[in-house]
């Protein structure tokens, strides 16, 4: 069979990370990379130079390609995406899915009328650390989930290119950025509760990027989940705690900075049938690794053999969550979820 051709509209730290894994992958072809940038495409003609090499994106998705992946500016996102699935291919796309519930509905209503797919990069689905909690509560190990508690303190957002995660036109809001990862997180682990069906939120100020952000989320059944953000401290620390009706659930992740090749990680259960907490295995937890996983479930989704790891409407989910938390942050006053669906 001949290779996955994949098409890269992105060259920043991000995307050149996207570039080496594709590079890598069998049975895929890192055929064209779009930069806006003159320093960017002059970086992505020395690493590729047998990729081809366009300065539009309009330019890209006319090429003969399976696959284009997205990595720019978050206020792009919903854009490139519609117009690549008008042109046939399939997507992978970084988060959020878009800046507003709108950009997300026509995301999903391109997906349904070209009949391709769309794979958002929501990476920690298939980390072995946090994926791993997941398997704990659907095996009912811990009971009922009833409570979560889970952190993220870290130094602040990299500029990113041309300052782009500075400004509230490009990157929406700080909610987007990382939280939106946890906020899929923990209503993923809450799944059988349902959904939440209201948030109240703290804000450093009633901006779109404070630096430090607290929300509680309520479910319906009188189960929680208090998420923050906290983008003024050092370095790179996520916690998560889970109580359930027979059992607990305590993680950990802690590294120089975000991608550090050799982070600490821990997970402890306390299972229902057993007196005292126990550390589970982890071979590795880490964005340099489970993009490339979560890259390879979504490339085998489109060549049909399973399905992306999370679906579109729980893409869509997160972003509703995030842009409810940011309102409710802004007003200080709650906020219900009823943008949150299931079909």
């Amino acid at each position: 069979m001949s290779a996955m051709r994949i098409g890269l509209a992105g060259f920043g730290a991000w995307g050149r990370m996207h570039a080496r894994i594709y590079a890598q992958l069998q049975g895929v072809e890192l055929a064209a990379i779009f930069c806006h940038g003159d320093a960017t495409a002059e970086a992505a003609v020395s690493a590729y130079p047998g990729a081809a090499h366009v300065r539009s994106f309009e330019d890209l998705i006319a090429l003969p390609l399976d696959v284009v992946a997205i990595a720019v500016p978050n206020h792009l996102h919903a854009q490139h995406a519609v117009a690549a699935l008008k042109a046939g291919k399939h997507v992978i796309l970084e988060k959020p899915l878009g800046v507003t519930l709108a950009e997300c509905d026509a995301v999903l209503a391109a997906a349904r009328d070209s009949g391709r797919k769309v794979a958002v990069n929501h990476e920690l689905r298939v980390s072995q650390q946090w994926r791993q909690v997941r398997e704990i509560i659907a095996g009912g190990e811990i009971g009922r989930l009833t409570h979560q508690h889970l952190s993220l303190f870290r130094r602040p957002f990299r500029p990113g290119s041309g300052g782009w995660r500075q400004d509230e036109a490009r990157v929406g809001s700080y909610s987007l950025e990382e939280l939106v990862h946890f906020v899929d997180l923990v209503m993923w682990y809450a799944r059988e509760n349902g959904l939440p069906h209201s948030v109240t939120a703290r804000a450093s100020d009633g901006s779109a990027m404070p630096q430090t952000l607290s929300a509680l989320l309520d479910w319906p059944d009188g189960s929680s989940a208090l998420v923050t953000q906290c983008l003024a401290g050092f370095q790179h620390h996520s916690l998560l705690e889970i109580a359930g009706s027979a059992g607990a659930i305590r993680t950990s992740w802690s590294g120089a900075f975000d991608r550090a090749e050799h982070p600490s990680f821990s997970l402890w259960v306390q299972a229902a049938d057993e007196s005292d907490a126990r550390e589970r295995p982890i071979a590795f937890s880490g964005e340099l690794f489970e993009l490339e996983q979560n890259l390879a479930v979504a490339l085998a989704s489109f060549a049909g053999e399973g399905e992306p790891s999370l679906s579109l409407i729980e893409a869509r989910n997160a972003v509703a969550l995030c842009l409810a938390i940011q309102e409710a942050g802004r007003t200080g006053e709650p906020v219900s979820l009823g943008g949150l669906t299931t079909s």
